[in-house]
C-alpha cells in the first residue's frame, strides 16, 4: 500500500485488470465499474490508482490489523517486501508489513468497496476533512472488523509505524504500471510479521515513498505506489525518526511534499510526531467540560480480555505507543485481545485530554494481578529489544511481577 498514487489527468489506464482466481478485489467485484470513468473517486483516474488530492483525504483509525505496503516493491532488505507482478501484469503479489494494531489512515479516494466509501464520503465530506478524529469514519469499522472485503480480513492502509526504521521521502515516477494497494485484501504467510496483498496494478504517474529510487526495478517487481498531483521530490535524505519527531507539522508537510497524512493536531497513540504525549502524572487531566463517562471507560478496559485473561486495555497501552517496528510481535500479544472491542469511551477520553495511552490514568482504572503480571512481562520485553516502555517515562502501567 503506499499512499498515494494515480493517474494522469484523467487519461485512464492504458492497462485495466481483470480479476484474480479466488480473490475478490473490488466491491462490487467488477473491473468494468471501477474503470469506467463515472466511478472514479477523483478526475485523476479510479479508486484503485491511490490518489490524494489533500492529507485530509487521509481518515485515522485506531485498531487493526492491518497491512502496511508503502515500503514495498523491491526485494532487496532484511525482510522480503517484493512486489510481483502477475502473469498477465494486472496485479502485483505485494510482502507487506503485518501490522497487529494501531493507529492508520485510510485514503477515502481508494477505498474498494462502493457501498463503503459512499457511506464514508457521507460522513465525512469528499475530501474527509469532516473525520479528522480517530474511527469516525464508516471504514475504520469495516477495515478493524475485517470485513470490508469478502475473502479476506486484513487490508492494506498506511501508517507511520516503520518510520524510525525506513524513514520518509518521496521520489517522482513518469506513467508507468504501479501496483496501489490501498485498500487491497491481503492475507498471512509463512514469513513472520508479513502478509501478502494482492493489489490492482494502474498505469499512470507515481511517488515511491522513498528518495533517490529507481522507477523501474525490473525482474517482475513493481513498486506499491501512489500519486499526489503536484508533489515534487525532496531535497534531502529521507526523513529519520529523529528528525521527523522533531519538526513542526508544516516542516513535516515539506519534508514529504504532502505526499502523507497530516492531522490538524496531535492523534492519540499515534506513532512519531502525529502522537499525543503520555500521561504526565499531576498534569495530564480531562478538561471539565469532556463529557467523558470514566465508568464507562473503566468499564471498557475491564472487559476486553486476552486469551489468557488480561484486561486487553491496560496491556495494550503498555506497550503500543512507545512500539518500535521491531516489536510487532509484542503488540500481537498485546493488543490482540482488543478486536472487536467497543474502546469509544477510551478514544473520546484520549481525545479530550489529548494524550496517547493514557485513559486508565485519567480515569483511576485499575488492572487485575492477571493483567499486572502480564504488563510486566512485556514491559520487560520492550526493554530487552532496546525500547523505553510507558513505564519507564512516566512510572505508571509498569505492572507487577
Amino acid at each position: 500500500m503506499l499512499m498515494l498514487a494515480g493517474c494522469n489527468g484523467g487519461s485512464g489506464s492504458s492497462s485495466t485488470p481483470t480479476p484474480s482466481a479466488g480473490i475478490v478485489h473490488f466491491v462490487p467485484n467488477s473491473l468494468a465499474f471501477w474503470s469506467n470513468p463515472a466511478n472514479w473517486t477523483t478526475s485523476f483516474g479510479p479508486a484503485y490508482a491511490d490518489i490524494t488530492l489533500a492529507s485530509s483525504n487521509f481518515v485515522p483509525c485506531r485498531g487493526g490489523p492491518f497491512a502496511l505496503c508503502y515500503y514495498s516493491g523491491p526485494s532487496s532488505g532484511a525482510e522480503d517486501l517484493s512486489c510481483t507482478l502477475s502473469a498477465d501484469g494486472n496485479y502485483a503479489n505485494c510482502n507487506c508489513f503485518d501490522i497487529p494494531y494501531g493507529v492508520y489512515f485510510v485514503d477515502i479516494n481508494a477505498i474498494l468497496n462502493h457501498a463503503v466509501y459512499e457511506k464514508t464520503v457521507a460522513q465525512c465530506g469528499a475530501d474527509g476533512s469532516l473525520c479528522a478524529t480517530l474511527n469516525s469514519a464508516p471504514v475504520c469499522a469495516n477495515v478493524n472488523q475485517g470485513n470490508l472485503m469478502p475473502g479476506s480480513s486484513v487490508y492494506s492502509t498506511f501508517s507511520f509505524d516503520c518510520v524510525p526504521e525506513n524513514g520518509l521521502g518521496l521520489t517522482n515516477c513518469p506513467s508507468a504500471p504501479y501496483a496501489g494497494c490501498m485498500t487491497a485484501p491481503c492475507f498471512k504467510t509463512a514469513q513472520a510479521g508479513i502478509v501478502q496483498c494482492s493489489c490492482p496494478v494502474f498505469n499512470g504517474p507515481y511517488q515511491v515513498g522513498q528518495n533517490d529510487q529507481a522507477c523501474t526495478l525490473g525482474g517482475g517487481l513493481t513498486w506499491s505506489a501512489a500519486f499526489a498531483p503536484g508533489a515534487t521530490p525532496t531535497a534531502t535524505p529521507a526523513v529519520s525518526v529523529s528528525a521527523y519527531k522533531m519538526m513542526s507539522a508544516d516542516t513535516r508537510v515539506a519534508a514529504v511534499s504532502g505526499a502523507v497524512p497530516i492531522p490538524p493536531a496531535c492523534l492519540p497513540d499515534a506513532p512519531g510526531a502525529l502522537g499525543c504525549p503520555l500521561y504526565v502524572p499531576g498534569v495530564t487531566m480531562l478538561p471539565a467540560d469532556s463529557g467523558v463517562d470514566c465508568a464507562k471507560v473503566c468499564d471498557e478496559y475491564h472487559s476486553c480480555l486476552q486469551p489468557k485473561g488480561a484486561q486487553a486495555g491496560f496491556t495494550c497501552d503498555a506497550t503500543l505507543c512507545t512500539d518500535e517496528c521491531n516489536d510487532r510481535d509484542l503488540v500481537s500479544v498485546a493488543c490482540g485481545g482488543l478486536a472487536g472491542c467497543d474502546i469509544s469511551e477510551i478514544v473520546k477520553a484520549e481525545t479530550a485530554a489529548d494524550c496517547s495511552c493514557c485513559a486508565s490514568q485519567l480515569c483511576g482504572c485499575d488492572p487485575s494481578p492477571e493483567t499486572n503480571k502480564a504488563i510486566s512481562t512485556l514491559n520487560q520485553q520492550q526493554r530487552d529489544r532496546g525500547i523505553t516502555p510507558q513505564c519507564d517515562v512516566n512510572s505508571t502501567l509498569c505492572g507487577s511481577p
